[in-house]
């Protein structure tokens, strides 16, 4: 790895060892994610590589290859100068709505992108978002730890971060990963738009039952002191639906009934209502709504014309069957590496940060690994 990259700055995370290097030949600075060879290379770990490894789109962060060192397993990736979006929003309070929704649009793209390649990233939240630092900021997708590659997400198997969670995910039934993305996003959005959560216990923010209740029963409100446009709250308003799927088959019968005695409205028009009452809005249909559609940048209407199969991004240097391959290999302590009991194996490293301490925890998250605040 010394004869590629060279060092630049080194950043501890909760689990393991994170480092800046910079590329010899082209000089571009990347993210680094070491991750101990042996027991720690797990199933989970190699989905979560391999996932954002398949992913080429302007707003996800870029994979770039992984490489072995004595006793760790390198993850090289691009790396996002703006830091996390979350932090963005707590050094300002709030977004005014345009900024809000500049970045909610690319933020659907980059969902969009995931869900058309079969992968539905279930732990989209403010920290997984990061900003390139440039003057119009892009924003960028990280962290595909809990990702999978499929639909359907079986009971018990909540996955997320509580704030974020969709009803149908506390409930512990079967539920569609792309649909409870959607609400994430829109959790995402309303916390651009007010600075805050919108189902947090406003009297106490650590009362996580509470936060759960406000979740289930949909209960949340904007202030009065923030300016929401109409469009937006209707748009919110049907990403915060409680049953993604259904509601009530008398509500919609009276209301359908209401709707076509009084406006006289088309069969049409009838069936469009209906659809859009049957399930929260999708990925699709947020693409289509108004106040998503004003101001689009002309680079996400170009993308989403060939979902980017034609875009110029720079091509991992590796293809699945190489990563696999060096998964498979570092799965095998190397040298001075220690288990995941804190004996130390025989030998010795070349890796950076040897004495660091190891960590006992058997969930390994890439989030955790970066400290993208360090340039804000």
């Amino acid at each position: 790895m010394e004869e590629k990259y060279e060092p630049v700055k080194d950043g501890f995370g909760n689990f393991e060892v994170a480092r800046l290097v910079r590329d010899k030949k082209t000089k571009e600075v990347f993210a680094v994610i070491y991750i101990d060879r042996g027991e720690k290379i797990d199933e989970k770990v190699q989905k979560e590589i391999i996932n954002h490894k398949l992913l080429r789109h302007p707003n996800i962060v870029r994979f770039k290859e992984v490489l072995l060192t004595q006793k760790r397993l390198a993850i090289v990736m691009e790396y996002a100068h703006g830091g996390e979006l979350f932090r963005n929003i707590r050094s300002r309070g709030r977004f005014s709505e345009d900024e809000a929704r500049f970045l909610f649009q690319q933020l659907i793209s980059g969902v969009n992108y995931c869900h058309s390649m079969g992968i539905c990233h279930r732990d989209l939240k403010l920290e997984n978002n990061l900003l390139d630092g440039s003057p119009s900021p892009r924003l960028k997708i990280f962290d595909f730890g809990h990702s999978k590659s499929g639909l359907l997400e079986p009971q018990a198997k909540s996955r997320g971060t509580p704030a974020y969670i969709a009803p149908e995910v506390l409930s512990r039934k079967e539920y569609d990963g792309k649909i409870t993305d959607v609400w994430a996003c829109g959790v995402t959005l309303y916390v651009m738009l007010v600075g805050a959560y919108p189902f947090e216990d406003p009297e106490d923010s650590r009362n996580f039952r509470e936060s759960m209740e406000r979740i289930i029963n949909v209960q949340y409100s904007i202030p009065d002191d923030v300016c929401v446009s109409v469009d937006c709250r209707h748009l919110l308003s049907h990403i915060f639906l409680a049953n993604p799927d259904k509601v009530s088959l008398f509500f919609i019968s009276c209301f359908l009934f209401l709707v076509s005695y009084f406006l006289m409205m088309t069969l049409t028009s009838i069936t469009e209502i209906y659809e859009l009452l049957l399930k929260r809005i999708t990925i699709a249909e947020i693409k289509k709504h108004p106040w998503f559609m004003k101001n689009m940048p002309k680079d996400l209407v170009e993308g989403e014309k060939t979902n980017y199969e034609n875009a110029s991004f720079d091509q991992s240097l590796q293809s699945v069957d190489e990563v696999n391959h060096i998964i498979q290999m570092a799965k095998v302590p190397g040298e001075g590496s220690t288990t995941r009991d804190g004996r130390e194996e025989i030998g010795g490293s070349m890796d950076p940060d040897d004495d660091d301490d190891d960590n006992d925890d058997d969930d390994f998250d890439l989030q955790n690994e970066i400290d993208y605040s360090a340039q804000m």
